[in-house]
């Protein structure tokens, strides 16, 4: 049975148990870096959350922008779910959608499977152009942004207004399914 000794430590580690070691540790860390839906968070560096814009007193433009693993709808929740919360924060009961829209934005990733090419050599090109003969496999990979305008009420939600929404309902439906 080989050993392998590393220095600083006082034993011995079978070798075998090294390599298994550290494949598990190459393992956790590509998992760490597995795609994530958006959490809901203000927009930062990567560009994704929600953010707003006063238009006036009362009415506020609002939007979230989710990455390529975050489903339409809970895009959309998360706006609701931040007008709910400004409507809150800004002491109003409800809010009205005047208008809204929800914007894919579509790229594609293609990978090239050749076989044969120049001198022989087969491979995995992605997203490149090259001489050798192959199939390619394209995959769309869309975003989408939800934006609406909002204006803020006070008082009771009046029940012949489909586009009101009471702040404090929204908060308590769509808030526990939110990603943190």
């Amino acid at each position: 049975m080989s050993t392998a000794n590393y220095a600083g430590l006082p034993f011995t580690i079978p070798a075998r148990a090294a390599r298994i070691a550290t494949v598990m540790l190459a393992l956790a860390g590509l998992a760490s870096c597995a795609p994530h839906p958006t959490p809901y968070q203000p927009v930062g560096e990567t560009r994704f959350g929600y953010s707003e814009q006063q238009l006036e007193t009362n009415r506020f433009r609002v939007m979230f922008s989710g990455n390529s693993d975050t489903p339409r709808p809970a895009v959309e929740n998360a706006l609701l779910y931040r007008a709910a919360e400004l409507t809150k924060m800004r002491g109003y009961d409800y809010f009205i959608v005047v208008g809204t829209d929800t914007e894919p934005s579509t790229r594609y990733w293609s990978t090239i499977d050749t076989v044969g090419g120049i001198g022989g050599w087969g491979g995995r090109h992605w997203g490149g152009v090259g001489l050798d003969v192959g199939t390619a496999t394209t995959t769309p990979i869309t975003n989408y942004t939800a934006y609406a305008d909002v204006v803020l009420m006070k008082g009771a939600k009046p029940a012949n207004e489909p586009r009101a929404y009471s702040a404090q309902d929204v908060l308590n439906s769509v808030g526990p399914a939110l990603i943190r």
